[in-house]
């Protein structure tokens, strides 16, 4: 059992576990798994002011880290690279890491895209195999609060996750 499935059975989070052809994109994961693009959550790493962070967002989209600094007050925010994030995840394959920032230490930055589907899936710490949960039962365990950021011209709602680990999430899709 992996360090992520402890976590999940010890919150109690009932999960189903998705065995598919290994996979290196977010977007082969989902055609693999049979399973949209905006259902299955992407963990991108980030730095922040030189903080290592993850930002979390469906398959199909693409992370806009001019509005995550802006939104953010950050001085910089760029993608990290994975010499500065793969020891950080000792029990993930590199690209694989689970959008659970709180076991490892690090702020989570989550897309309000991922709120439309009653269910999330992400990677299980590897490239082969996705966890599926509810939506409500990621939020229950984040308590996730809403804050507003202007975004391609609109003002949209984006989510940001709290428990002591992040203030913010914004993301372009």
């Amino acid at each position: 059992m992996t360090h992520l499935e402890e976590y999940l059975k010890r919150e109690q989070v009932e999960y189903r576990r998705i065995i598919h052809s290994r996979a290196y994109t977010a977007q082969k994961t989902a055609a693999y798994a049979h399973i949209s693009g905006k259902e299955i959550a992407k963990t991108v790493m980030i730095k922040i002011d030189g903080r290592l962070c993850m930002a979390v967002i469906p398959a199909s989209g693409s992370l806009d880290t001019r509005a995550l600094k802006e939104a953010s007050g950050a001085k910089e925010v760029r993608l990290a690279t994975e010499p500065e994030f793969k020891d950080n995840f000792p029990d993930c394959e590199v690209g694989a890491m689970p959008p659970f920032g709180n076991l490892y230490n690090m702020d989570v930055f989550v897309s309000t895209e991922l709120t439309q589907d009653p269910f999330i899936s992400f990677n299980a710490c590897n490239h082969s195999e996705l966890i599926q949960i509810s939506y409500k039962n990621y939020q229950r365990l984040y308590h996730l609060r809403r804050y507003a950021c202007r975004q391609n011209t609109h003002l949209r709602l984006v989510n940001s996750v709290f428990g002591g680990f992040a203030s913010l999430a914004i993301g372009t899709f």
